[in-house]
């Protein structure tokens, strides 16, 4: 049960998401400390300025800011664009009024990196980049083209030549690593988030399957009994008109549209659940639920159990819970779509431990990727063969990582091999094989005990 639609968001989308009302408020702040430390820089410190061209620096913050503020409505949203108008706004006028107070012989000079560690934690991947490059060109003419620092006595407050040039390499190595910095960790967070959104509107999306599948099942249950009646009596109907054909006729169409509705509420239920009770089954059933919609997809799925203590033979009964069906559904979906014509699946059950190993006769997962396998959005499984394998896929690696997610939540351990690479696992894989991966849950945790009252298959609807 893929989810095509799902896709993360980038950045020129979430860029979007920052309202006016933020950007104002924020730009108010840096107002303030603009006209603070301007104000002490002349009456506390007693510098010499060029105060006119300083407060008319910060006053283009003020216009701009009561502009947008009375302009535009509070809850606006900004695009990508007016968010990089607004930052890079904010970065040239910086710029400027470092100019007019000492350059990168101010300390304040290190508040060039706001504006880009911004941009790379809120704005897309083309707007950082614009906004580092503007960063790097200001903090290089500040280095060479600035109005000094001159105290009340006359003395130019600069520091050595080789300081400054020390000055503006930390800044430019600054703004590269603290954007790529501030940018990879951002992403990563986007990525988990998206991911875990698209898990919860799956698992959402199978529950709903699962309450409906119920509900059918106890439809089908219910309506048996006056199904059969309604062909019961129209059978016999139709033995006593046999000399009124116009009557006979009708009653045949009540008998055949009775078993129509008996077949279609059979065929409604088929998926709705191989024991009575709805919420627990044996072990193999569940697995065999799982794998269900990928049983006729052209290649061979192969089941085999394998218990490993005679007191131990009958399969255990487990929850039927969503998590498990649909996040073995997937691995089972991944094993299919990459196998070359075999799947094997097979179920084990001690005293401490079940697992299920699910295996095929594919190219295997990548050495480099096994560490990192369930991580969302990594890349194809591999190369060529899984383009060929499986045209479509466009690698973003949802699917693995859902199936990850809602095994590991249910309290399972899941482990990724090649075939040729798997002495961790208890036995061996059949020959030829490609990827293993093995679901273990320790029995405590999925056992519901022993249930006599589990019957398997529901009872068919029959007249």
């Amino acid at each position: 049960m893929t989810q095509a639609n799902i896709r993360p968001l980038d950045g020129r989308t979430r860029a979007s998401w920052i309202r006016l009302r933020t950007m104002i408020l924020l730009r108010w702040f840096a107002i303030a400390g603009q006209l603070t430390a301007v104000t002490v820089a002349q009456w506390a410190l007693g510098l010499q300025l060029a105060f006119g061209l300083c407060y008319l620096t910060i006053g283009a913050s003020v216009v701009g800011n009561l502009v947008a503020a009375f302009v535009f409505p509070q809850n606006k949203r900004l695009s990508e664009r007016e968010n990089l108008a607004m930052v890079l706004f904010d970065l040239l006028q910086l710029t400027a009024l470092l100019g007019l107070t000492g350059g990168l012989h101010n300390p304040f000079a290190l508040l060039l990196l706001a504006p880009v560690t911004i941009s790379a934690t809120a704005l897309s991947l083309r707007s950082t980049l614009v906004l580092g490059a503007t960063a790097i060109v200001a903090a290089s003419v500040l280095a060479l083209w600035h109005l000094p620092l001159v105290t009340q006595s006359g003395d130019v407050l600069r520091q050595p030549g080789i300081f400054v040039f020390g000055h503006w390499a930390a800044l430019l190595i600054a703004i590269v690593f603290t954007s790529a910095y501030s940018r990879r960790v951002t992403t990563e967070v986007h990525s988990m988030a998206d991911a875990l959104s698209a898990t919860q509107m799956v698992l959402a999306r199978e529950q709903k399957l699962s309450d409906l599948s119920g509900v059918v099942a106890a439809a089908a249950h219910e309506l048996g009994t006056p199904l059969a009646t309604i062909k019961l009596a129209s059978t016999e109907l139709l033995g006593d008109l046999e000399d009124r054909p116009d009557l006979a006729e009708d009653a045949a169409l009540i008998r055949d549209q009775a078993d129509r509705c008996r077949d279609i509420l059979r065929d409604m239920g088929r998926i709705g659940k191989d024991d009575l009770h709805m919420q627990r089954a044996q072990l193999t059933a569940v697995v065999k639920e799982a794998a269900e919609p990928h049983l006729e997809r052209g290649k061979t799925v192969m089941f085999s159990d394998n218990p490993m203590a005679r007191d131990h033979a009958r399969p255990p009964t487990i929850p039927r819970k969503p998590e498990i069906i649909h996040g073995l559904r997937n691995l089972v979906q991944n094993a299919v779509d990459f196998a070359e014509s075999t799947v094997w699946i097979e179920t084990e059950w001690s005293a401490e431990d079940i697992s299920v190993r699910i295996i095929d006769n594919g190219p295997g997962f990548p050495p480099q990727h096994l560490g990192r396998i369930g991580d969302p959005f990594l890349r194809r499984r591999s190369g060529t063969a899984s383009e060929t394998a499986r045209p479509e896929y466009e690698g973003m690696g949802l699917g693995l990582f859902i199936a990850k997610t809602f095994l590991e939540r249910s309290g399972a351990r899941l482990r990724f091999a090649n075939g040729s690479d798997s002495g961790w696992l208890r036995g061996l894989p059949p020959a030829g094989s490609g990827a293993v991966v093995e679901v273990v849950w320790p029995r405590r945790l999925l056992d519901l005990g022993p249930d006599d009252t589990v019957m398997g298959e529901n009872q068919r609807l029959t007249a």
